[in-house]
């Protein structure tokens, strides 16, 4: 009996040895997205495009090969409820400062300062997760104001690029650091957010809040707080309805803080900016349908454009460029997968038919400000996306981008594959 007991003992042992090798490999998530695109665009890539539009009517087209994102996720459960994520971005193949062209400003060269250069952690949070209606997630989150920034992933839109609209007017993929309450309960889940503020000087006209989220400093200023919210309603098979909105103080987020000193001409200027989303996925056997509308507004948007205009004259990271009093952008699309009407074995492939039209306006100007008409654009994609297995979708796609009467319509070719997955599930 004494042997058999020690037996069973040294069995038991070996057993949670066993268990104490393998739970480390469980608990651990590896995974990422990313995009390699193609694009060859049949209009003229000058920075005098929308000045002289008649000069450039005929002028020679361009393109462009790129890698817009490579990202890779961690992530670790350590038990008793506490986990940890963060994914890493490379953009553009490159790390460092970029050399880019300034269109609103007479196509200068302008060495961009990116915080960390294109290589970015966009999100590094800790979460304790109490119930699954309460979870408390503390570090560098995503702001989930929108439908891109919520499902920014590759394969959960149809055409080769991010959706133009509100990957123009909004940061994107839009990440911060801060607090976030979430859970779900039903067909329910919330969030709620409390994260550093945008800062207003990084405005401008052609991308209106886009680059507020950056910093050109080692840390991220907070001076002021943003305050964001998503609601997301599953009660209907297949669908999702969801409302997401932001509120928060753009101006005096800047380092040093330049709320102190004598004969301050700005210092009663708050420029709160307010942002109301709407956004829904209807994802069924063979069609699914994707929608978003977002309209945004600035307060004191003159006050801001003239003090920015100020710091851009010091060697700052801030461009001159005004900054408009609201923006938005609507856009919907739908992809049916004609795969099964050939009657093959598909194995689970997939061969989606798209189409997408958008509108937006990243620069609506308050009264007295200067007017910039080519900013307002309507853009209409169609193509197929081939998914020869679940996390993998091979683009193309054909798009054409119109704008006011006066300037001249921008048609543009565009191939790109994709992934999207864990690689350790």
């Amino acid at each position: 009996m004494a042997k058999v007991a020690a037996a069973a003992a040294f069995l038991l042992l070996c057993i949670c040895e066993a268990n104490a090798q393998t739970t480390p490999k469980e608990r651990l998530t590896v995974g990422g997205y990313g995009e390699v695109a193609l694009t060859r665009n049949f209009y003229n890539d000058s920075p005098y495009l929308y000045a002289k539009p008649s000069k450039y009517k005929d002028a020679p087209g361009h393109g462009r090969f790129d890698i817009p994102h490579a990202v890779i996720y961690i992530g670790y459960d350590f038990g008793k409820g506490w986990t940890m994520q963060s994914e890493i971005e490379f953009e553009h193949t490159g790390t460092g400062a970029a050399l880019e062209r300034e269109y609103e400003e007479a196509g200068e060269f302008e060495q961009e300062i990116e915080k960390g250069g294109e290589v970015e952690l966009e999100q590094f949070w800790i979460q304790k997760s109490f119930l699954p209606q309460l979870n408390l997630r503390m570090g560098h989150i995503i702001v989930p104001v929108g439908g891109l920034n919520n499902s920014h992933e590759p394969l959960n839109f149809f055409t080769v690029y991010r959706p133009e609209g509100e990957n123009t007017i909004f940061p994107s993929t839009w990440h911060d650091t801060g607090i976030s309450l979430w859970g779900r309960a039903g067909a329910w889940r919330y969030e709620a957010l409390m994260v550093a503020g945008l800062d207003g000087f990084m405005f401008n006209t052609d991308n209106f809040i886009k680059k507020g989220a950056g910093s050109p400093y080692e840390f991220k200023v907070a001076n002021t707080y943003g305050f964001a919210a998503r609601i997301d309603n599953y009660s209907v098979r297949n669908l999702r309805l969801s409302l997401s909105g932001y509120f928060g103080n753009t101006m005096h987020n800047t380092y040093p803080n330049d709320l102190h000193g004598e004969g301050l001409t700005y210092d009663k200027v708050r420029g709160p900016l307010g942002i109301g989303s709407f956004d829904f996925v209807y994802k069924g056997r063979r069609l699914t349908v994707r929608g978003n509308a977002d309209y945004a507004l600035l307060g004191d948007c003159a006050a801001i454009s003239k003090a920015k205009a100020v710091r851009a004259a010091n060697d700052s990271p801030y461009s001159s460029s005004p900054v408009g009093k609201a923006a938005y952008a609507a856009g919907i699309e739908a992809g049916y997968d004609i795969l099964p009407w050939f009657n093959l074995r598909t194995d689970g492939q997939k061969l989606y038919v798209f189409g997408r039209g958008e509108a937006y306006n990243p620069y609506i100007p308050a009264e007295g400000q200067q007017s910039a008409t080519y900013t307002q654009k309507v853009r209409i994609a169609a193509g197929i996306n081939y998914m020869p297995v679940e996390q993998i979708a091979v683009k193309c796609e054909y798009s054409h981008r119109f704008l006011k009467s006066e300037y001249n319509p921008e048609p543009s070719i565009s191939l790109g594959v994709a992934y999207m997955g864990f690689f350790n599930r």
